[in-house]
This record gives structure tokens, sequence and C-alpha cells, in this order.
């Protein structure tokens, strides 16, 4: 079973479907003209084998996922597309319509747009949710690059990188594309939004969480509509009526937490909320804001390790306040994921 399958067409006519596979016609259309070298490219279920799997063993690739509809993509993917061009090869920047490429979305376990996620070796190894402010993708473009060193795939020239894509996996794109992108998408967390991210450059993914599942209560679907849409406080109601019906649900559980840390983090600024953090080592309100924000961009066990560290300098309510936001992070990631397993047992030794 893979609870990811589902369709991205919830809450779409049939006239956007149709524009949506105009989009994608006119995209691989433009395909054909786009320069080797070039730093911003579209990639569609047919090329992404090549444009971005086989791509990324030469160059780190960043792939942007939209849609048209989507208002929080109109705001980052200019920032993703400056900053491409900025990194002059060091990694380059494939964008993909989810609506005109439904298999490929699908693969790929997304859930709420904009999702961004990075691919060096082959692999999915980082990623986060939402539209972040520059300064934020600056330093989590930082971190994927300082992986990508340590992976060996450290850019030379994205001439080169699509250059030895051309050549090979020319057959099969579309089934290898999306059989790749779902065994990356086996292995991600909760950044906003949720599974278990992989370790191969020593970074945690930002990972959605598990769709909808079909028959089930009717609150799953109307949360998928308005995150598609990007509205999440319809989503959280949306979570909290199933819920209420049925207060163990754990789709709804890990939803409505990703999506409480999502609109959490889009309102932080960072920089303020990390310096206000090391000049207050003991303000459990900040330490948990930086938590927050180390989750979010696929720092599992930075976040978790932070508020154990507050957790022990503190005492009473301050202490009960750091173990409740644990928790609640906790909840975001899937139970029996290790890194939560041993959180949990860290906690348990400090409190008892």
């Amino acid at each position: 079973m893979q609870p990811q399958q589902f369709s991205l067409y919830g809450a779409v006519d049939l006239g956007a479907r149709q524009t949506a596979a105009q989009r994608r016609q006119q995209a691989a259309a433009r395909s054909g003209d786009q320069p080797a070298g070039g730093a911003v490219f579209e990639v569609t279920e047919e090329t992404f084998a090549t444009d971005v799997v086989e791509r990324s063993r030469s160059v780190p690739v960043i792939v942007d996922l939209w849609a048209d509809w989507c208002g929080p993509c109109k705001q980052l993917s200019p920032v993703l597309e400056k900053l491409a061009t900025e990194a002059a090869g060091r990694w380059v920047l494939a964008k993909v319509d989810v609506d005109a490429n439904p298999q490929l979305s699908a693969a790929l376990r997304v859930q709420s747009i904009p999702m961004v996620v990075a691919v060096m070796a082959g692999q999915m190894v980082d990623g986060f949710l939402g539209a972040l402010p520059e300064a934020q993708v600056r330093e989590w473009l930082d971190q994927v690059l300082a992986a990508a060193d340590e992976l060996g795939v450290d850019g030379g020239t994205a001439a080169d990188g699509q250059g030895e894509a051309g050549q090979d996996g020319q057959a099969g794109q579309a089934q290898d594309g999306q059989t790749q992108a779902g065994q990356a998408g086996q292995a991600g967390p909760g950044a906003a939004a949720g599974g278990t991210g992989p370790a191969a450059a020593g970074a945690q993914g930002a990972r959605p969480a598990p769709g909808p599942r079909p028959g089930g209560h009717p609150g799953y679907q109307a949360a998928q509509e308005a995150m598609e849409r990007g509205d999440l406080d319809a989503a959280a109601a949306a979570f909290e009526q199933v819920l209420a019906a049925t207060p163990d649900d754990p789709v709804a559980k890990v939803g409505l937490g990703q999506v409480d840390l999502i609109r959490r983090v889009n309102g932080y600024d960072q920089a303020k909320v990390r310096r206000e953090a090391a000049e207050h080592p003991d303000d459990v309100a900040a330490q948990s804001r930086v938590a927050d924000l180390d989750l979010a961009m696929g720092k599992i066990d930075e976040a978790f390790d932070r508020l154990l560290g507050t957790i022990r300098r503190t005492t009473g309510e301050q202490r009960d306040q750091a173990r409740r936001h644990l928790v609640s992070l906790f909840e975001i990631l899937p139970g029996r994921d290790q890194r939560v397993t041993r959180a949990r047992g860290t906690l348990s030794s400090l409190l008892f």
C-alpha cells in the first residue's frame, strides 16, 4: 500500500485540467530550445530521469514544484531563479508544474506547494515547503552545497551535467524518473510535511505527509484542497474536523502538526529568531522557534537536541513548556522514526 496514491486534481475542474495539459505541451516544446548549460529549465515526467536524476550525478539539482494557481509559488519561484542564475553552475533549478505532471508529483509525494527538493547523485537529500524568505533559502542552499561537496557533486559546469545526462538514460525516461523519484521519496520526514528524509549527504529531507485516504473521512479531501490552494487555515480546520470525529487519526495528527509548523515558520524572521536564541539560551520560546526552523529545514536531530538541552537547563513551568513543544514536534514525524525514538528515550531519562 502506498498512502501517497491520490489525485492532485481534487480541487481542479476539467477546464483547469485542459489548461494544465496545454502548459505541459508548451513546456515540452520549450525544453528543446533550452541551452544545455541553462541554470533554470522546465521538467516533465518524460524528461525527469535525464534532466534531474542523471544530471544530479554531476551537479546538484534543485527541483521547484509549483502550479499556476499557487500564490506562494509566485513569491518563491523568482527568488529561486535569481539564486540559480547567481550560482553560475554550482547548482541548477528544475521547475515542475504539478498540475501538468500528476504522476511525477505523486511519485514525489507532493501534498502542498510550493515544495522544493534537492537531488544529488540520483537521490533526494533535502527539501522544504512554503515560500521561505530569500535569506532562509540561501541558508538552506548553503547546507545543500556543503552536502554536495561531501558527495563529490560539486557542480563543475552545468553544461557538463546536462551533456552526460543527454548521453545516458534516454530510454524509459518517464518510468525511470518516476521510479527513482519514488525511491527517493521513501525516505523523507516532515518538513513541513512528513516522511523520513534520506541521509545520503548527512541531510534529512523535508517530506510531505501521507495523502488523504480513499474512502476515508471527507476532511482529508478538504485538507488536500486547502493545501493545494495555499489556505493553511482551512487545511488546519479540516484536519481538526477529522480529529473531532476520530481523535487518534494518525494522518490528521501529522497533517495538523505540519500545517501548524508551516504557519509558525512563515511568520519568523530567521536572523532575529536565531540571534535571540543565542543571546537567551534559557528562553524556552526563543529555543522553540529555532527548533521549529530546524525541523522545517530538515535538521531533525538539531531541533530535538536543542529542546532536550533546554529541558536540561530549566525547571518548573519553563521545563514543562519545552517538553510540550518537543512532544508536539515528535508528532510531525512518523511514530517509528528512529530520531523520534531516540529523542523520546533521552526525554524520559531527563524527566524520570
